[in-house]
């Protein structure tokens, strides 16, 4: 079997054991100072982030590339748009 392939990140957020709304609060402030095109991986376990990250990408033109469950922390991949 092979190995699972996510999208390259140029940079990584822990933030498991923040609840709503500080993951997707703090992703946002990462994402200011990041270059059009460049990925970020974020790490949550606050589980209505799911709700939370997909509404950022709807509303701001930021891409959810991939996600990932993996116990109770979840992982999310978002490319920054323009």
């Amino acid at each position: 079997m092979a190995a699972a392939s996510y999208p390259h990140a140029h940079r990584e957020l822990d933030l498991r054991g923040l609840n709503c709304p500080l993951p997707v609060l703090r992703t946002k402030q990462a994402l200011r100072d990041m270059a059009v095109g460049e990925c970020i991986a974020v790490q949550v376990t606050d589980p209505h982030a799911v709700i939370d990250f997909r509404a950022l990408c709807d509303t701001t033109g930021h891409q959810l590339l991939h996600e990932t469950e993996s116990g109770d922390v979840l992982t999310f991949w978002l490319e920054k748009g323009p």
